[in-house]
């Protein structure tokens, strides 16, 4: 068995199930324009949640125009109801071009992908670590400007708060794997792994973002009374970590920030 059979056969099955379909689907559908299908995201990463993860595909076009894009949108009623969101559709001179401002993304979608059909573009990208260390940086800032705008627009009550803390937490952890790449301790494991290396790099407490975690994924439950203490540590850490961050950023941009090649996995091949 080869590597990249394994790693098909180790996704879920219901995961492979509606990926043969939609493989064949859009290889009819856009023909030898079809360069590359890569599936990334949680399901290529290995912490796939059945009901509750998405499937995130890139689709590689040689070139495309309004037409394929109008087939693709009418084809996708039909996936968007197996659990499959609206693809990034990019030629491949579109995706490095778009590299410089998008470095976050794009080094997520580079360390943590498996490419289905085709050939693999994110072999020998480079990441400029400047721009990622300015990325990571304004979307932790962001992230507690957010939460404590729409902990307001919630109307302040425990009810929002089981709501914004999972969604806050979701959209940091990018920025969290970023960092851990910027600061020279690259993590892709688990959560627990990536909150574990930043927390050890910027030496402070990340148990009330592991908290929030765990109340994302339905680990812990907490009453009415524990929700606003929760909100009170998260609110309070993420402040913390938004200081800390961007000292050892700044600290790292006066040292060596250079390009950084993002090594690919082995493509898997149904």
């Amino acid at each position: 068995m080869t590597l990249g059979e394994r790693q098909w056969n180790e996704l879920p099955r219901e995961v492979r199930e509606v990926l043969r379909d939609y493989l064949k689907a859009v290889s009819a559908l856009f023909g030898s324009t079809l360069e590359a299908v890569i599936l990334y995201g949680s399901a290529a990463r290995g912490d796939f949640q059945s009901g509750r993860s998405n499937l995130n595909v890139l689709l590689l076009l040689g070139a495309h125009d309004g037409g394929c894009l109008s087939r693709y949108a009418k084809a996708h009623r039909r996936w968007s109801k197996e659990g499959i969101v609206a693809p990034l559709i990019v030629t491949e001179q579109e995706l490095r071009d778009s590299l410089a401002l998008f470095p976050l993304e794009y080094l997520e979608l580079s360390r943590d992908h498996l490419v289905l059909v085709g050939r693999d573009p994110f072999v020998n990208l480079q990441t400029d670590l400047r721009h990622l260390s300015a990325q990571c940086l304004q979307e932790i800032r962001g992230n507690l400007l957010r939460v404590r705008q729409r902990f307001v627009e919630g109307g302040g009550t425990p009810e929002v708060i089981p709501v914004l803390l999972p969604l806050s937490i979701t959209s940091l952890l990018p920025c969290l794997r970023g960092l851990t790449h910027v600061l020279g301790d690259a993590v892709t494991g688990s959560v627990e792994d990536v909150l574990g290396a930043v927390g050890g790099s910027l030496g402070m407490d990340v148990a009330p973002l592991l908290e929030a975690w765990q109340l994302k994924v339905g680990s812990i439950s907490l009453g009415q009374a524990q929700l606003p203490q929760l909100f009170e540590r998260y609110v309070s850490t993420l402040s913390v970590l938004s200081e800390r961050a961007g000292k050892a950023l700044s600290g790292r941009s006066r040292g060596n920030l250079s390009q950084s090649s993002v090594p690919s996995p082995q493509s898997s091949t149904p």
